[in-house]
Formats: C-alpha cells, structure tokens, sequence
C-alpha cells in the first residue's frame, strides 16, 4: 500500500505540473501575448476552460499527501511555511484576477485584473522553483536561500513560461499566435515544444520527491488500506473528466470568451 500511495502522490503532482503549468507559464507571458484589451481576453480565454480542472490536480496531491503522510506533510508545513503563503498568495490573486476582470467597468479595471493574472502566475511559478529548490538540495524542512534558491525559482519559472508558450501556440490565433510561435521558433510543429516541455514539467516534481522520506512518513497500514483503494476508485473518474475537458475544448480560440 505505501507503494501505490507514493506513486498516487507523484501522479498527481506530476499531472499538476504538466496540467496547471501550461495556465499558469500563459499567465505569465498576457502582458507580452496580448498587447491590447481584446487581445488579453483572447490570451485568458485560451487556458479559461481548464484553469479550475488543473487545481483538482493540485488539491488531490495534497490531498494524498495529508492523508497518506500525514507526519511529512506536518514537517512540510511548519518548514516550508514561508514558501507555502507566498504560493497561495500567488495562487488566490492570480484566480481572483480571472474570475473579476469581466465583473467590473471600464479597461482600467480589466488592466488591474490582468496585472492580478500575471503577477499571481509569477508568484505561483518562482514559489514552486523556491520550495523545488530546498528538495533538490536535500533540505525539504528549511526554506531555501542563496544563490541556489534564486536560480532554481528562476529556471523553474523560465520552464513554466515554455510550457505557457507551447500550450500558445496550439490555443492562440492571429497577433498573440504570432507572438508565441516567433519565440517558440518556427522549425517543427507547434505540439513539439508544448510536448517537450510536458515532459520536463512532469519530471520536475518526481526528481524533487526523491528526496522526501515517503515511505517512512506514511501513514499506517489500516489508514493506507482505507484511503489507497478509494482513490485508486476515484482517480479513473478524474482522468477521464480530465480528458473530455481537453478533447472539447481542444480548437483555437477565435474571439474572447468564457471568461
């Protein structure tokens, strides 16, 4: 059981990163894809479908985290409390911004809501790249410092904004698709480099996680007899919700919509 629970969190957070990264390295980049109100709207409307599909990902990793190891996720928390608020800051402006920019008048107040979207992504993107950085270096329990922890945060945003940038090109049209394909690059299909970068954004979490004492924080074994095989129920319905929401909404966006 401790070895489905483990591979249950890394799916999880691998599917969050490779899910939510493409809304959120898009998020990023609405100021430099979208140079006028219409075509912000356009740039939002692009990830707006999947934005709240994406953070089930994120709640069933800590989900499983809280439930299965439930001693780890305490340390976690206390440790890495300073990284954990600047995530959820990030996280709540970021979707505050999406859910009220067409819930108020005139463009200055759009502008303020997309300056929420981007400033939240980026917030949300350095947070992960600051906490990935105690993993890595094999201090999950004290929040990062130094050069080591700039860099990271900063390489792992730069991930994010390529991730942004293919999920672009396979969603965008006209001036933002420009935009996102001259710096995507145009040798190859636009699926490539969202491809590619799918791949590095899942491996980022399951690199980080090897330094995680999993198997001796687990929960015990009448508690991992109980929650194990009622996600293993669950998780096939996620997926499958997953994979409709992508296929239906999978055309280019012509026009601002949704939100």
């Amino acid at each position: 059981m401790e070895t489905l629970a483990i591979a249950l969190l890394a799916f999880f957070a691998a599917g969050w990163f490779v899910l939510a990264g493409a809304d959120i390295g898009t998020g990023m980049l609405t100021p430099w894809l979208g140079r006028s109100d219409g075509e912000r709207r356009l740039v939002l409307a692009s990830f707006a479908p999947f934005f709240l599909g994406n953070e089930v990902w994120l709640v069933a990793t800590v989900g499983v985290l809280v439930g299965c190891f439930p001693a780890l996720e305490g340390e976690l928390l206390s440790g890495q409390f300073p990284v954990l608020v600047a995530l959820l800051t990030g996280w709540i402006v970021r979707d505050a911004g999406l859910w009220s920019r067409g819930r108020g008048p005139g463009p200055r107040w759009r502008a303020t809501c997309d300056a929420a979207v981007t400033c939240g992504s980026w917030t949300v993107a350095l947070s992960w790249g600051w906490l990935l950085a105690a993993l890595l270096t094999g201090r999950p329990y004290v929040p990062a410092t130094g050069a080591t922890a700039l860099l990271t945060a900063l390489a792992v945003a730069a991930l994010f904004t390529a991730h942004g940038l293919g999920f672009a090109t396979l969603r965008l049209t006209g001036l933002p698709y420009e935009r996102a394909r001259r710096l995507v690059g145009r040798a190859g299909r636009p699926w490539q480099s969202f491809a590619l970068t799918a791949v590095l954004m899942g491996g980022l979490p399951l690199w980080a996680g090897t330094a995680l004492p999993l198997a001796e924080r687990a929960a015990s074994p009448a508690t991992l007899g109980l929650l194990v095989p009622a996600l293993l129920v669950v998780t096939p319905l996620l997926v499958a919700v997953q994979a409709w929401i992508w296929h239906t909404f999978r055309h280019r966006v012509a026009g601002p919509s949704y939100l």
